[in-house]
């Protein structure tokens, strides 16, 4: 191709033939203002090694030696054998079904949940649910060590699986074969869901002012002086072989009153019904999971300042809220969602006072992602994405463990970035898939010591765009709140205090602040 195509070829074009974009009279890479589309989405409790622990070129189990990997009791003793993974490792009813007495003396070590000759359970089949929670997590991580995640655990051994995947069976596989697997990117902030749906907005965690004096006073952790432990109670096994361990109390707050464990929105779609008699757009701020409405200054605000167009997509939002304003029983309220499969603790905006019902942020920005994301498809394919695009996928799509599979919702995921592909904004788009936490899973990659709220364990993180580098694992320290430093770089957007603080203590304990993802992209730095 000549220059003068080189030129004047779509990005696309451009890049699929390793050229660039022309400058003056010489050949040049593209800069970051190439980037007119972010879309980020944002899948459930995986760790790095539970999926993608035998990509080539990653960091992953093959540098695990069976020392490394071992698993010590509560008393810091070398575990004989894991624990038996408490209640079975399935779903009672379902073929093939793994009881807890069959799970007994498993190896201390690393095993294939689908190894066909062990358990043989495919990645097709929903296994149980795992603690992932804040101060579990950080017992779990034992600063750094990786060796008590089966000793903090409700699950037992089932922390220590992980699924034998290549590209012929997990369809994210092969796209990340194809772009960017970033192999060093872990998760915001420690523990679950709640908190790092947080972090993923807005690099910081919720408050809850006066909690002691609160309807949530019976919520706060009973906290070792460590900071970063609980205090075990005094009736919990002395060894993880015997049961899972009982704490004075695990809560949702800290005890000086942050939110780190899942809470519910004060506004519909919650968890938590309106109070009765109350604003049938409001959870009941008398219920003890009601977190109070949030004023930290978060992403969507910055983007609101600087004039760029974003949305949050929701996926079965629409449904969900039109279940809430009905008070359909079972949709919403309670832990076992159904029909549509939503968990309101995985909409961030939601707990923010600027997004509340009737504001013009929330019809503008929190946006229906429609059941199995049909109306976020619908915007993918007329082209009509905003600037900065958050995708959520419904609960029997996101690989939740405990109510789902990972095929489910690698394939859905998989499916949207092939619409994505054939958008008419692909040849300036910048798609990142990546997880919100472990789900209890554990990786044997340390955390880089940060602040007090993270970073936690390791998780996966793809970069899918005509700008990413092709066929490249990128080893460059990342964790959830590199998203938010994109857009912000991207943007030219003020930085959030968070990043600031985060990236304060990563270099108090000596180690890189974090990377804001250009890495994975093949343009000028």
């Amino acid at each position: 191709m000549n220059k003068k195509l080189i030129c004047t070829a779509p990005l696309a074009i451009v890049a699929a033939l390793g050229l660039y974009a022309c400058g003056g009279n010489e050949v040049t890479k593209p800069d970051i203002s190439s980037v007119k589309n972010i879309v980020v989405i944002y899948a459930e409790n995986r760790s790095f090694d539970n999926l993608y622990g035998k990509f080539p070129g990653a960091n992953g189990l093959q540098n695990v030696t069976a020392a490394s990997a071992k698993q010590l009791d509560r008393d810091g003793s070398v575990m004989a054998t894991l624990p038996p993974i408490w209640n079975g490792l399935t779903q009672t009813g379902v073929t093939p079904a793994v009881t807890q007495a069959m799970t007994a003396n498993l190896p201390n070590s690393p095993f294939a949940i689908d190894d066909p000759n062990g358990f043989n359970v495919p990645f097709t089949q929903t296994t149980r649910d795992l603690w992932h929670r804040f101060y579990e997590n950080q017992m779990q991580i034992d600063g750094g060590k990786n060796d008590k995640f089966a000793a903090w655990a409700d699950s037992g051994g089932l922390v220590m699986g992980y699924y034998n995947l290549n590209a012929d069976k997990l369809p994210l596989w092969k796209i990340a074969q194809q772009y960017t697997l970033a192999d060093n990117f872990f998760m915001g902030a420690f523990g679950g869901s709640f908190l790092n749906h947080q972090w993923l907005v807005c690099a910081c965690t919720p408050v809850y002012p006066n909690a002691d004096t609160s309807p949530a006073a019976g919520s706060i952790s009973a906290v070792n002086p460590d900071g970063v432990s609980l205090q075990v109670a005094s009736n919990s096994p002395a060894s993880a072989i015997s049961g899972p361990p009982k704490f004075v109390k695990s809560g949702n707050l800290t005890p000086d009153f942050f939110a780190v464990n899942t809470m519910q929105p004060p506004y519909q779609p919650s968890g938590n019904k309106p109070a009765s008699g109350g604003d049938t757009t409001l959870a009941d701020p008398s219920n003890a999971t009601t977190l109070p409405a949030q004023t930290q200054q978060n992403i969507g605000d910055l983007l609101n300042n600087a004039g760029v167009s974003w949305a949050w997509y929701g996926g079965a939002w629409g449904a969900a809220l039109s279940a809430a304003q009905s008070g359909t029983s079972g949709v919403i309220y309670g832990a076992n969602m159904s029909a549509p499969n939503f968990q309101p603790h995985h909409q961030p905006f939601n707990y923010f006072a600027g997004y509340a019902p009737g504001t013009t942020n929330r019809s503008t920005h929190l946006l229906d992602g429609g059941l199995a994301g049909s109306e976020f498809i619908k915007a993918i394919d007329a082209g009509t994405l905003p600037q900065v695009a958050f995708y959520k996928p419904q609960g029997n799509l996101n690989e939740h463990a405990g109510y789902t599979d990972v095929q489910s919702g690698d394939q859905h995921i998989a499916d949207v970035i092939a619409h994505l592909q054939k958008s008419p904004q692909w040849n300036n788009m910048v798609v990142i898939v990546t997880y919100d936490e472990n789900g209890g899973f554990w990786d044997h990659v340390a955390p880089p010591k940060g602040d007090r709220w993270g970073p936690g364990s390791r998780i996966p993180a793809i970069i899918v765009s005509p700008l990413a580098k092709k066929g490249f694992v990128d080893h460059t320290q990342y964790d959830t709140t590199s998203i938010l430093r994109f857009i912000t770089r991207r943007y030219a957007l003020p930085t959030l205090p968070g990043l600031t603080a985060r990236d304060k203590g990563l270099t108090a304990n000596g180690n890189p602040s974090m990377g804001d993802l250009t890495n994975a992209l093949d343009i000028v730095h």
